[in-house]
């Protein structure tokens, strides 16, 4: 967050001011760093004329291997040796300072670095002159140049690539805890949110969990901010230290005498770009806010800035905003703007924002609330259901006890069909976020919708299709919290022992599944089956003679 000054006399300027130089005395704790090296070891893919030419343009100490298409025997053109695909299919992998070029045919396979003896069989930079590129992400990996038939994007890729050499740094942009992780569980798919919003490619299934490399991972934020549990956090700054440092500046904006703050988060490169060439200056009480990518600010930022007294909340989009960086801001505007307006406040108080020059601040705005005083948190849910508990609280109007979202919210409950249920406790097993729970001795299964992610595990674990979802938002905080009994029937009870196993309903479908099977033709068959375990083991071992009456 940095000071922005105006020469333009405002009264909230100087409230704005000190905020903005009060929440930059807030701790944020740091996150790690990753580290890049590159020798300047230059691959270039593409015709071979127009590799050649890009190859003689790089200076020092730059060096260049050319791949081409063809078919023809490596040799040396100039210093520069130039290798031919033969036929073959290209596949590249890695990153700055770690590319790999593999060359395939069938199931043959040749790594080119290896083959050309360099060191570690790695190349450092690619610049791929083909029209379709080899890596297909929205936003490649570092070092990785890609510029089509464009002669201005080729001429601004031959001017950045001599600057890609040396030692480089990154931040780890994230944190993932698997432990509730609504991926996957028991080999069934599950939340698939993370995957589907990653702009770089740097999120894989690994069935029951993800995997996120963090070297391609380059910040976008969108698969935090589709996370519905939390698993995925942002740490660059993580959100606690976000949200501690909004409090503290929309406090300390009021106490210095500023009106109608309205808040405006734009990333620090073409954000900022846009910011500053603003021929008007901003309003007194717009506050820029810079993180790192807009993407990574969702409703977890968005519904606490409210609750602490911000009037409206501004997302600046730009051209280099991912495209699907700008679906996921937009699904998640649907959400909040669904949850803010069942609770009688207008829905675009969170927007995104194309234009700051034309901008009407506060067209659309938060009534003046009494502000909330929560500390932030990183526990993603946590924060959302202090920032709606509290904006449910100051609302105008009483909202209504429960309120319909769109599918694919973050919150909602189950239905179960008690008649199909047979209390299996499938549903239970798979579920990553404790809201299935069983009655312990007593077949009974129960709902805590507060922890409810609506990732529908449960709903694919369910052998007898006897759930479904439903997404809602339940603003009783005591019922939110409270587990419901979505069904229970009487025991089954094992007829040797008197040990209850099973359900009455479990027995009877089981029984009457199986008593046309050629190995339940009898009454012991038949008997077998509403005994427990133990007993039906010693029951077979008896019948076979092979255990003592």
């Amino acid at each position: 967050m940095s000071t922005l000054h105006d020469t333009i006399p405002d009264p909230n300027r100087e409230a704005r001011d000190a905020a903005l130089a009060a929440a930059c005395e807030v701790y944020v704790e740091p996150t790690s760093i990753l580290g890049f090296q590159s020798a300047g070891r230059v691959l270039i893919i593409g015709p071979e004329t127009a590799a050649l030419a890009a190859a003689r343009q790089l200076p020092d100490p730059l060096r260049c291997w050319l791949l081409v298409p063809g078919h023809g025997t490596g040799r040396e053109i100039d210093g520069i040796m130039v290798s031919h695909a033969n036929g073959r299919e290209i596949q590249l992998q890695g990153y700055l300072g770690a590319f790999r070029a593999a060359l395939y045919h069938g199931e043959a396979r040749l790594d080119l670095g290896e083959a050309l003896q360099l060191t570690d069989g790695a190349f450092d930079l690619v610049l791929d002159l083909h029209d379709e590129p080899q890596f297909t992400q929205e936003l490649p990996p570092l070092g990785y140049y890609a510029p089509g038939a464009d002669p201005a994007r080729l001429a601004a890729a031959l001017a950045e690539l001599p600057e890609m050499v040396g030692e480089f740094e990154k931040a780890r942009f994230f944190h993932y805890d698997p432990e509730i992780c609504a991926h996957g569980n028991s080999q069934l798919q599950g939340c698939t949110r993370c995957l589907e919003v990653c702009p770089t490619g740097a999120i894989t299934s690994l069935v029951e969990k993800i995997s996120v490399d963090p070297y391609y991972c380059q910040g976008g934020g969108s698969c935090a901010t589709a996370c519905p549990t939390g698993a995925i956090i942002y740490s660059y700054p993580k959100p606690a230290d976000t949200l501690n440092r909004l409090r503290v500046l929309l406090r300390h904006y009021r106490e210095a005498g500023g009106a109608d703050p309205v808040l405006i988060f734009h990333d620090g490169e073409a954000g900022s770009e846009i910011l500053a060439a603003l021929t008007t200056p901003l309003p007194g009480h717009v506050i820029p806010i810079e993180v790192e990518e807009v993407g990574a600010v969702g409703m977890d930022i968005w519904l606490p800035a409210l609750a602490y007294g911000a009037r409206r909340v501004l997302l600046l989009r730009t051209p280099k905003l991912a495209p699907s960086v700008a679906r996921e801001l937009d699904t998640q505007l649907g959400y909040a703007h669904a949850l803010l307006e069942g609770m009688g406040y207008p829905g675009a108080a969170v927007a995104t924002l194309d234009d700051p020059a034309v901008a009407d601040w506060l067209a659309v705005a938060m009534p003046d609330l009494r502000p909330a005083g929560f500390a932030g948190t990183n526990v993603k849910r946590d924060a959302l259901f202090f920032a709606l508990d509290w904006l449910a609280r100051e609302a105008p109007a009483t909202p209504p006890t429960s309120l319909d979202l769109p599918a694919g919210a973050p919150f909602g409950e189950i239905r179960v069909d008690r008649e199909a249920c047979t209390l299996c406790m499938a549903c239970v097993s798979v579920c990553p976020a404790s809201a299935l729970s069983d009655g312990g001795d007593a077949p009974r299964l129960n709902f805590l919708e507060a922890n409810c992610v609506q990732c529908s595990l449960c709903e694919t674990a369910c052998p007898e299709d006897a759930i479904g979802l439903h997404g809602r938002f339940l603003f009783d905080r005591e019922a939110r919290r409270q587990h419901r009994v979505m069904n229970e029937e009487a025991a089954f009870h094992c007829v040797s022992c008197g040990k209850a196993f099973a359900t009455q309903s479990m027995i009877q479908r089981m029984t009457a599944k199986l008593q046309g099977h050629h190995m339940f033709q009898n009454e012991a068959a038949l008997r077998r089956l509403r005994m427990c375990g133990d007993c039906r083991v010693k029951a077979m071992f008896q019948e076979e003679g092979r255990f003592p009456g």
